[in-house]
């Protein structure tokens, strides 16, 4: 059976129509509070990208390697590979503390972005010219 989330309201649920507000109208720079979709979309996306560059490169590196080199049998032929990066993306994912710095991370640049006004890209593009 599902589970119904209607009669648990977190006390750090963010009202709709909260997110205005600050220099740029994009909200308080200085909010903490996540919203559904941050804590289950962007988050997670902030973890994929730091364990596949930062913390398994050793797996991704192999399964890449296998990939070029089996061609269209990488699937059968790759799947050792594909499942050590797996496991080890998964033991990130499981690790509170990484969780928490990616959190961290998110917000930051969240705050960067509603203090700005600019995309993190643009920010960055701007950065390197100056």
């Amino acid at each position: 059976m599902a589970h119904s989330f209607t009669n648990e309201q977190s006390a750090s649920a963010i009202p709709l129509g909260s997110n205005k507000g600050g220099p740029h109208g994009l909200g308080d720079p200085d909010d903490l509070r996540l919203r559904k979709v941050e804590v289950e979309v962007l988050i997670p996306k902030i973890m994929r990208e730091r364990a596949k560059t930062e913390k398994c490169v050793p797996q991704v590196q192999a399964f890449e390697a296998c990939c070029k080199d089996a061609g269209l049998f990488m699937i059968a032929k790759c799947q050792p590979q594909n499942d050590a990066l797996k496991a080890c993306s998964l033991e990130w994912y499981k690790d509170e503390q990484f969780k928490k710095e990616c959190t961290e991370i998110y917000l930051a640049e969240r705050s960067e972005f509603r203090r700005t006004g600019l995309p993190k890209k643009f920010r960055n593009k701007a950065n390197a010219e100056g």
